[in-house]
């Protein structure tokens, strides 16, 4: 005879307690079909995140819209994983909103969730790739509140606030903090676009955050050659002579 297929380790993610009781509920209904063990249950992504490195996940009920991280981003740190958990997104959209979802054929359940809706989703349940998640982002834009590298299997979270610059080079982007460096595979102009409001590009391959810049300077012996420094870094930065003249009336709008 063979042994019973272990139960199905699931994450319950959703920033409102009636919604994670329903999807409980609906889960024990499904038990019958599909043997589940909620392993756990979160109310934003950073908290999903961090109890999905701790405790061996299958799959993800996850909400879309969730105050901080919602759950595209989520699921985009999830990717950075070796072995992502599955991913269903839950949503209160109304169905025409969902064509996004359907077009990229990435399971989603609307609320209020339906058992025999869950357990389907269950049974195809699988982990989403990088290229649907960026055409889902897409769709329903919202600026990332962190970036994540892969460390020895773990996810390390970079908050967008301690960014002090990235900076290209070769098919990588650095990113500095006070702390120290990363390096991550995404390009420079793509983070431009989502946080123009945050950085200024001062070089062709280089974008700074407006609010750590604390001196602007002039190289010694060079007419056109400046640079400048961020708070809590000494190093110094080069300005391209085509960045430089934005640069200065950025300061004097200030």
């Amino acid at each position: 005879m063979n042994a019973p297929n272990p139960p199905l380790r699931v994450l319950i993610v959703d920033d409102e307690a009636p919604a994670r009781r329903r999807l409980r509920d609906v889960l024990a209904d499904c038990a019958d079909q599909l043997p589940v063990d909620i392993v756990g249950e979160a109310d934003n992504g950073l908290d999903a995140l961090n109890q999905i490195q701790q405790y061996p996940v299958d799959a993800v009920l996850l909400d879309i819209r969730m105050p901080g991280m919602d759950g595209l981003e989520c699921a985009a740190h999830l990717n950075t994983l070796d072995k992502p958990p599955a991913v269903i997104f839950s949503t209160a959209y109304e169905a025409y909103a969902c064509q996004a979802f359907d077009l990229n054929a990435v399971d989603y359940l609307l609320k209020p969730v339906r058992a025999d809706r869950l357990l389907r989703a269950l049974s195809r349940a699988h982990s989403l790739s990088d290229s649907v998640l960026e055409r889902l982002r897409a769709v329903h834009p919202k600026a990332r509140t962190h970036l994540s590298v892969n460390e020895k299997g773990r996810i390390v979270l970079i908050p967008v606030a301690d960014i002090l610059y990235l900076k290209a080079e070769l098919k990588y982007v650095t990113v500095r903090t006070a702390a120290r460096e990363f390096l991550i595979e995404e390009s420079l102009t793509r983070l431009e676009s989502e946080w123009g409001d945050t950085f200024l590009r001062i070089h062709r391959n280089c974008l700074v955050a407006r609010a750590r810049i604390r001196e602007i300077g002039k190289l010694p012996g060079e007419d056109d050659g400046h640079f400048l420094r961020l708070d809590g870094l000494d190093e110094r930065l080069m300005v391209s002579r085509r960045q430089y003249s934005t640069l200065r009336e950025t300061f004097k709008s200030a």
